[in-house]
């Protein structure tokens, strides 16, 4: 299975998995650090911001992980019924949609991120034909309630020409757009090299609820 190799887990495989446990345990820790402070009559006043942050950044970060473990749902009543060689071509048709869809993701997500930090954005209507030379930098643009944070002050003279921040900057948190397409892509590239390997035939997973089901059943039966 895609993700599931028998062999040692490089750097590679781990990447969703490490920064989706870290931002559950920093959003468990914000959280709970924020309902002590009203038992005491105080407040984090930026712990909602930063826990919503940082659910977005799990939604799209699931995204990739959810391809990698062929956790999104899909529909092979068809595929089922055809033969291997099939299967295979179907399959193959699949992973390029979602290849295609990926690369329209990452540009739009690009586009998005790059004038937060005072980056050109793409050119091209659909697919990326340049960069732009003319834009408005929004480098300066900070989030509501989250202070900046020391060790990122770097980032006021490299994007920000010398001016501080007094609140962390949106291109922080928005990197995740950027990064989470970027992912996206490479695990349908992972994807669509199992395909043509051999290896799969399919995006999504069988019925394997359903397999499990029977086995189940099955051991039971005997067990009687």
């Amino acid at each position: 299975m895609i993700g599931h190799s028998p062999g040692p887990r490089g750097w590679s495989d781990r990447i969703e998995e490490t920064l989706i446990a870290l931002l559950l345990g920093l959003m468990t820790a914000i959280t709970f650090a924020n309902v002590v402070a009203r038992f005491m009559n105080s407040n984090i006043l930026w712990a909602l911001e930063a826990t919503v942050f940082m659910f977005g950044w799990l939604v799209l970060l699931g995204a990739s992980y959810a391809v990698k473990t062929r956790s999104h749902l899909g529909v092979d009543a068809i595929v089922n019924m055809a033969s291997p060689p099939v299967r295979r071509v179907l399959g193959l048709i699949s992973v390029g949609a979602c290849l295609l869809f990926s690369v329209l993701l990452l540009k739009g997500a690009y586009d998005y991120w790059a004038v937060f930090a005072d980056l050109p954005p793409t050119s091209g209507r659909w697919f990326p034909t340049g960069f732009e030379e003319k834009f408005r930098s929004q480098s300066f643009y900070e989030v509501d309630d989250i202070p900046m944070l020391p060790f990122l002050g770097f980032l006021e003279g490299l994007i920000n020409y010398g001016d501080e921040y007094e609140k962390l900057p949106k291109v922080v948190p928005y990197l995740v757009l950027p990064v989470s397409m970027l992912l996206l892509l490479f695990r349908f590239l992972q994807a669509a090299l199992a395909i043509l390997r051999g290896d799969e035939d399919r995006l999504v997973a069988s019925h394997e609820v359903e397999d499990e089901l029977n086995e189940v059943r099955a051991q039971n039966g005997e067990r009687d």
